[in-house]
């Protein structure tokens, strides 16, 4: 499986008093390639989120490598990155003009609604994650424990 491409066009709102991509803004298309990625696999974000789990994001980052300004087309690529008992981590690449842009990654923690506790990774989530990774060749993934 290749990394899942989401279009998408820098607007002006998303843009400094310098012209270029606000730091904040490219979080924003990060997150949206995220549920679009999800669409895409056949999970769709509402579907994964539950009563007892939610999906808190525990680290963000972010690197800008070259300027993206107002109208730009981009692609935001996701990719599968790393899969745990309790977490996983998505990979971004911004290609402008097949150029990388800029790149980061999430890390999504799952959480006990109840106890606001980390808990397992829902089952259908982890075993679908884990079946990207092996078809992405991805860095890493580790065994549940029993």
């Amino acid at each position: 499986m290749t990394p899942f491409r989401w279009p998408v066009r820098i607007q002006f709102v998303d843009t400094d008093a310098s012209g270029r991509i606000h730091y904040t803004a490219l979080l924003r298309h990060f997150e949206a390639a995220e549920v679009e990625f999800f669409r895409h696999i056949g999970l769709p974000y509402n579907h994964i989120e539950d009563r007892e789990v939610s999906l808190p994001r525990v680290h963000v980052e972010a690197d800008y490598l070259a300027a993206l300004t107002f109208d730009d087309e981009v692609e935001v690529e996701v990719s599968v990155e790393r899969v745990g008992e309790k977490s996983y981590t998505l990979a971004f690449r911004v290609l402008l003009d097949e150029t990388l842009a800029a790149k980061g990654k999430l890390v999504i923690a799952s959480m006990d609604r109840a106890t606001q506790r980390s808990r397992l990774l829902p089952v259908p989530l982890r075993s679908l994650l884990l079946r990207i990774i092996d078809e992405q060749g991805g860095k890493s993934s580790e065994p549940l424990k029993q």
